[in-house]
């Protein structure tokens, strides 16, 4: 009887897992995934900071993350810069496939400091008219463009959100963020 109970076990675990305790959806991603088709990236009047004439698109072909926001860059729009300045150099050998832009929806000067810290960022000022139709937020949210990190890919489609918080300065988050990245590198032989 013994042997009969040792044999069955795993079997009625399995059905009592699968039936009862019900598995968990096949998503692994962290981010949300956007159809990439609706959102490519628009044509907008983009400059550097400096007034010249620069489009999201001349860094098409590369991995874009991709931060939206003010001039007025206070500490959470600061540990966004920083983790991705992070996340770039977590991804190691294909870091080189990356670029980080910052749109800035408005046209104050940026503190002197905040442009020697984020060194490497190509740093856009864009409309804000323009970004808000076409950077899709939570359906009925109280969140903005500027809390999140988004992932445009190399054919210059948009397809990634993080969510409110995650490129930040949570070791955790950042984890989870960095890993979607390397799996989309890694899937990807574009870029």
């Amino acid at each position: 009887m013994g042997v009969l109970a040792v044999c069955a076990a795993p079997l009625i675990a399995s059905y009592f897992m699968y039936y009862v305790v019900k598995p968990q959806g096949g998503q692994t991603n962290y981010g949300t995934l956007i159809d990439p088709r609706a959102h490519p990236i628009p044509a907008m009047a983009s400059t550097t900071l400096d007034g010249k004439p620069a489009r999201l698109e001349d860094y098409q072909g590369k991995w874009i993350m991709l931060k939206v926001g003010p001039s007025d860059c206070a500490a959470d729009c600061q540990d966004q810069l920083f983790a991705m300045r992070q996340l770039r150099t977590m991804q190691g050998k294909e870091a080189d496939r990356i670029e980080r832009v910052w749109l800035i929806t408005d046209d104050q000067p940026l503190d002197t400091m905040l442009l020697r810290v984020n060194d490497g960022t190509h740093m856009l000022r864009a409309p804000a008219a323009a970004l808000a139709q076409w950077l899709p937020l939570e359906p009925g949210g109280a969140d903005r463009a500027s809390d999140h990190v988004y992932l445009i890919d190399p054919l210059g489609n948009l397809m990634m959100r993080f969510p409110t918080g995650a490129v930040s300065s949570d070791v955790d988050k950042v984890k989870r963020v960095h890993k979607d990245i390397a799996k989309l590198l890694k899937a990807s032989a574009i870029g």
